[in-house]
């Protein structure tokens, strides 16, 4: 039995079993009705906005021929339950980030961020012209799924932590939130890494659970109110510098529509890259200047604690190589990496440093 066939006829919870007979998409002359389940909590900032974007540009752009429904995580199926409920085809579509789902198969960290990895134009060049998106369709082959881009939140923040991290020792025993193989690295410096919901983590920092977390960047955390419990906060980390979200497709469903609906579809979710990205660039500057005016303490890593984290993730990479998979993906990332990144830093790179330099 494939795992397609499995997970038609396994049972995937309560929540989603529940879900069957309101995910199937409802035909009434000619039009349909598409449930798209999320990872995010209803309201969480920007995230649940890209999702909501789908959305609603998928139902405007076909005239209401497909009518998309949207349901925040726990409202049909839980955050980490939304990729096994479209793949076995009780839900119709997912919006969310694809590192959750490394427990599938460890290539899907690409698609969200991989530690040390690209920055969001890095990822859409790699993405749309140098072999990422036919990746990324592979994998969704292996699942049933048909899956894109559809939105980026920009370099994300190294975390709200209850104490300053002065060396990679005080790392040892913490309790920290973190996804995907950054949460990997993590352990090798000795994390208690716990993989929690966004609509969960304020909870869990608040009660003590976790002693610090990750999650976007200031304008998200500062609706989140990370501020309220802690003002150490680190502005730049290693594992998520331009993190990709992603709307995937169950493959069948896809396949029924017609090529006029696919297309408005596949433009949405580029729309919607781009339109998420500049969301969270809009508002994250005005964000952090009001978290520091609320006494939040700005800080970076040290150099020997960057050193730990790079070391720790060539150990995480090395693990995954096994897969045949991965690997190829991995090393088409890095090539393409090295390739945009030695330009920017020839052109905006120096451009940026002289335009600061002039103008102040």
């Amino acid at each position: 039995m494939d795992r397609r066939s499995f997970l038609r006829t396994s049972a995937l919870g309560g929540s989603a079993a529940a879900a069957t007979a309101l995910a199937t998409p409802a035909l009434a002359q000619g039009k349909r009705t598409l449930t798209l389940v999320t990872t995010w909590g209803r309201g969480l900032a920007g995230v649940h906005d890209s999702a909501q974007y789908c959305a609603d540009m998928i139902t405007a752009g076909t005239d209401g021929q497909l009518t998309v429904e949207m349901k925040a995580a726990g409202e049909l199926v839980g955050a980490f339950e939304v990729f096994d409920a479209v793949t076995a085809g009780q839900a119709d579509m997912y919006h969310g980030v694809d590192y959750y789902f490394v427990g599938q198969h460890p290539g899907y960290q690409f698609f969200g961020s991989l530690p040390f990895g690209m920055t969001a134009l890095e990822l859409n060049t790699w993405y749309y012209h140098d072999g990422g998106r036919e990746f990324h369709d592979e994998l969704g082959e292996i699942f049933g799924l048909k899956s894109f881009l559809a939105g980026n939140t920009g370099a994300q923040s190294g975390g709200w932590f209850r104490k300053p991290i002065n060396g990679p020792e005080d790392f040892q025993g913490l309790k920290f939130r973190m996804p995907g193989q950054g949460g990997e690295v993590l352990g090798k410096l000795g994390v208690s890494v716990q993989n929690l919901p966004g609509a969960e983590v304020y909870q869990a920092l608040a009660s003590g659970a976790i002693d610090g977390t990750e999650w976007i960047g200031p304008w998200a955390d500062e609706k989140a109110g990370f501020q309220e419990i802690t003002k150490i906060y680190y502005t730049a980390g290693f594992h998520e510098p331009g993190p990709g979200l992603s709307l995937a497709m169950n493959r069948e469903v896809w396949d029924s529509l017609t090529p006029s609906q696919q297309a408005v579809i596949e433009q949405v979710a580029i729309a919607s890259n781009l339109w998420t990205l500049t969301l969270f660039l809009k508002n994250n500057g005005a964000a952090l200047e009001r978290l520091k005016s609320g006494g939040v303490q700005v800080m970076e890593f040290s150099d020997p604690v960057w050193d730990a984290f790079g070391a720790a993730a060539s150990e995480v990479f090395q693990e995954n190589m096994s897969d045949e998979l991965y690997k190829r993906i991995f090393d088409s990332y890095q090539a393409s990496l090295r390739s945009s990144s030695s330009w920017i830093q020839q052109s905006e790179g120096v451009f940026t440093r002289q335009r600061n330099r002039v103008l102040g």
